[in-house]
């Protein structure tokens, strides 16, 4: 049995384990290039059509606001009518993927704040505030 090379795998050909890491590394640089199609509005990958991207993302920011609303109902509250058009532009204006639902909640509702449609928050005393009043004995 031959000695293997660093890098290789038990069973791989001499060279096949560089020939694996190119095609790794032009699949996630195609999967990258989908997903930015997807979510910022990017031009489509070769080979994609750019007509089912365009379907698909609309789609996409659809549940994404839909999830954003149950997340933060006072930024879907503060949108009002305008959520839907209000949500679209917040979305394409993004550059980059959001990491999470709830960051992505968040920052909407952050647009919507410098845009002036989100009302500052009530102040609130501490959580001793929520417990009712008790009546003092005479």
């Amino acid at each position: 049995m031959p000695a293997e090379r660093p890098g290789e795998r038990p069973g791989e050909r001499p060279g096949e384990s560089a020939g694996l890491e190119a095609a790794r590394a032009r699949l996630a640089d195609a999967q990258e290039r989908v997903v930015a199609a997807l979510v910022t509005g990017a031009a489509p990958p070769e080979g994609f059509d750019g007509e089912r991207l365009k379907v698909q993302a609309a789609s996409l920011v659809a549940k994404r606001r839909s999830v954003v609303a149950k997340l933060r109902p006072d930024a879907a509250m503060a949108a009002g009518a305008d959520l839907r058009a209000e949500f679209a532009a917040y979305a394409a204006a993004r550059t980059t993927p959001p990491p999470s639902y709830r960051s992505d909640a968040d920052d909407f509702a952050g647009w919507l704040k410098e845009r002036g449609r989100m009302p500052e928050p009530e102040p609130r005393g501490g959580w001793r505030d929520l417990l009712p009043r008790r009546r003092k004995r005479s």
